[in-house]
């Protein structure tokens, strides 16, 4: 009996992303390839890339450049870029990287084993097209996952065209999973020992799901999968503010498995920025939401993305982000210096001078680090629950999530991935938290 076929996968960006790499990983498995943690070892290597970032292209070129040396060693060994690199440039890429066998985009990645005939048989294959037909009904039925937290993905695509943004051509138009669907891999999920479900998409509440004709909202799904046997925890992510419906909001204060943190994008505290982002929203409709959602919810972490530096953004632009950070006071965020992404909009417009951008983005990244610190302090003497997710660095500990997201690190020689156990936080470090389990 021949050896199994190893398979190594580098996944480049969002949570969309490693959901789409246990998926791939899934569907290779199905056709005989286990999973590597070594490109070294692999018969193939697949790069599931992510366009968001700056200079996502050229990373992923560093990274072919690297496999052509192990090639040159392994003639045999096959080389696959998927995401959403392949699908904004896949062309260019087979032209530019010939060492490159295959080409996926996010969309039809479920015609891996199809492709793989194709490069078996001698020939590189491309596939970027948008399927008619729905990628997950043909993706293996059983998930492998058995860790105690994994990704869901319910929604994909984007119609909201901000005007930085390539989502919604590499990813295409909104599109929902239907409910019933949705509902089989939680059970099955469940099943293999998931205690807490992220749900995903690229706005996740625009979810609209159907169920025997009728329509469901993000808020109704969450509610439905809180009744699942063995799902503690629910969690969702990236949201868009203009889709945060009444229902949702309220399912933050009445749905106990709704974990009290919220990733809620806002881009711009300039009401003109966020006009020439095409946001559709305003500073002030985003503040008022944040007190919605914090009345239904008062313990809620907030987090949020920023850009700073955007085309025409001004020093008056700029403070008014900084008022809009002062104002709601966030868990964490992420902010980026605008970096233009071909093809949008915001691309032909004149860049802010990069010196600016660059002292803007200390000062707000300045902000944000002391909110989150006076947050994670917030915590020391508070109960919250973890789930064990892995063994911590020192003997004896375990590493978990709080109900916050916070990672925490807790002395329990006798605890093991998946409990969810009670912790008093003891200690706010720079990027965790450590406790003591608290034994009833």
């Amino acid at each position: 009996m021949s050896a199994p076929k190893r398979l190594f996968i580098k996944t480049y960006g969002c949570q969309m992303n490693v959901y789409d790499s246990e998926r791939m990983a899934e569907t290779m498995g199905a056709q005989g390839y286990v999973l590597t943690d070594k490109a070294d070892d692999a018969d193939m290597v697949l790069l599931n890339t992510c366009h968001i970032r700056e200079k996502a292209s050229e990373k992923v070129y560093s990274d072919i450049g690297r496999l052509t040396k192990l090639k040159n060693a392994k003639p045999d060994l096959k080389i696959g870029v998927a995401g959403c690199v392949a699908q904004a440039e896949g062309a260019e890429i087979q032209r530019r990287a010939p060492v490159v066998d295959l080409v996926v985009g996010p969309q039809a990645y479920h015609r891996l084993p199809e492709m793989m005939k194709q490069v078996d048989a001698g020939h590189r294959a491309l596939d970027t097209d948008f399927p008619t037909e729905d990628k997950f009904e043909h993706l293996p039925k059983i998930r492998t996952r058995s860790a105690p937290a994994a990704f869901l993905t319910v929604q994909e695509g984007c119609d909201k065209f901000c005007a930085f943004c390539v989502v919604p051509y590499t990813r295409g138009a909104e599109v929902s999973r239907p409910v019933e669907r949705l509902l089989r891999e939680a059970r099955d999920l469940a099943a293999r020992g998931v205690r807490e479900l992220t749900l995903l998409g690229q706005n996740v509440n625009a979810y609209h799901g159907t169920f025997d004709g009728e329509s469901w909202g993000l808020g109704r799904l969450l509610r439905e999968m809180a009744q699942i046997e063995g799902i503690e925890r629910l969690r969702y992510t990236t949201s868009h503010p203009n889709d945060m419906d009444d229902d949702l909001i309220a399912a933050h204060g009445d749905c106990a498995k709704l974990m009290p943190y919220l990733h809620l994008p806002v881009q711009s505290g300039s009401d003109r920025i966020l006009k020439a982002m095409n946001r559709k929203h305003t500073a002030e409709q985003y503040l008022r939401l944040i007190e919605r959602i914090r009345a239904a919810r008062p313990d809620m972490v907030l987090t949020s993305d920023f850009i700073v530096g955007f085309p025409g953004e001004t020093d008056e632009d700029f403070e008014a982000t900084m008022d809009l950070v002062r104002a709601v006071g966030y868990g964490m965020a992420y902010s980026f210096k605008y970096s233009a992404r071909p093809g949008t909009p915001a691309a032909e417009k004149a860049p802010v001078p990069a010196e600016v951008a660059d002292e803007r983005l200390q000062r707000l990244q300045a902000l944000l680090t002391v909110q989150q610190r006076a947050v994670q302090q917030s915590m020391v003497g508070r109960e919250v629950t973890v789930l064990y997710e892995k063994p911590g660095r020192l003997e004896g500990q375990m590493a978990g999530k709080s109900d916050y997201l916070h990672a925490v690190h807790v002395h329990d020689p006798e605890g093991k991935a998946g409990d969810l156990v009670r912790v008093r936080i003891t200690e706010a470090l720079q990027n965790s938290l450590t406790g003591e389990r608290i034994v009833s």
